[in-house]
């Protein structure tokens, strides 16, 4: 679909109203748009059941609280609203974007503590967020943005100032024509793709990245539990970007990401080995269960 975002028809749940789509609008001086006080989720609903839906929403709440903010819905009515919403776009498989954010009020300026905070959830369809990647493996970029050091930014809230550069990473990857790509952290240490956290395969065990520097994922937590129950060793630790080298395996997490395996990062070829497919088919099992 390439119907551009603010040109579609359905509905729109915006503080505790469904709204049409195209009249979903803010305005311009809206302390988020200007100051990046705003928190996301990124979700996905299989066959009418939204995965770890209430997870989301808590988490949501607890990013905003993180940003100094509250969002004004519990997450029993966030989970409702969701369910709203899909309802009323007669959606039964789709992307949902839970949002937050300082909205416009008599403050404009870095200290906004007397504006309203918004909420909206949109809803809509979405394929694989890779493509075929999904089954042939991504190509990765190696960005030359960090990850910042948490003393500088709750590294551990879904806010949307985070991914600034995620977003330019990902437009420099893609322009080498990579899918995406994979950040280091402050301290040097491989840190996650753009939007996604990353896994690698070696001897039989499967090692990730300490989530100390950026967003310990649901899926990431999902996908250790499922190689944990099947057996399987699953070290977390800080990787040196020289150790890409001796791994044989890899693939990405993300609600939108799934389980995607990936191919190659930067010089660094991996293959998409039994142990990668048998943990995207068991995720992919267990979401539509």
């Amino acid at each position: 679909m390439d119907t551009s975002f603010d040109d579609r028809d359905g509905k729109i749940w915006m503080d505790g109203q469904l709204v049409d789509w195209r009249a979903a609008n803010i305005h311009v001086l809206t302390h988020g748009l200007h100051y990046a006080s705003s928190v996301f989720e990124g979700e996905r609903c299989y066959e009418g059941n939204i995965f770890r839906g209430h997870d989301h929403s808590k988490r949501l709440i607890a990013s905003a609280s993180l940003l100094d903010f509250e969002v004004p819905w519990t997450a029993e009515e966030l989970d409702g609203a969701k369910a709203q919403v899909l309802k009323a776009n007669g959606l039964t498989n789709a992307y949902v974007r839970a949002f937050a954010w300082r909205g416009a009020g008599p403050d404009m300026a870095v200290s906004a503590k007397r504006n309203p905070v918004r909420t909206a959830i949109a809803v809509w369809p979405w394929g694989n967020y890779y493509g075929d990647a999904k089954t042939k493996g991504a190509k990765l970029d190696i960005a030359k943005w960090k990850r910042p050091s948490p003393e500088t930014i709750p590294t551990q809230a879904k806010a949307a100032g985070l991914y600034m550069i995620a977003t330019m990473s990902k437009h420099a990857a893609e322009s080498k024509g990579c899918s995406d790509a994979m950040m280091m952290d402050y301290r040097g240490y491989v840190a996650e793709a753009t939007s996604a956290n990353i896994f690698f395969v070696k001897d039989g065990e499967v090692h990730t990245p300490t989530p100390d520097a950026f967003l310990n994922g649901l899926t990431r937590q999902t996908v250790i539990e499922l190689l944990q129950e099947k057996g399987i060793k699953v070290i977390e630790r800080h990787i040196m970007p020289d150790e890409l080298e001796g791994f044989e395996q890899c693939w990405l997490t993300g609600t939108a990401a799934e389980v995607t395996p990936v191919g190659q990062i930067g010089d660094y070829n991996f293959e998409v080995g039994a142990l990668t497919q048998d943990i995207a088919a068991t995720y992919e099992k267990l979401v539509r269960s």
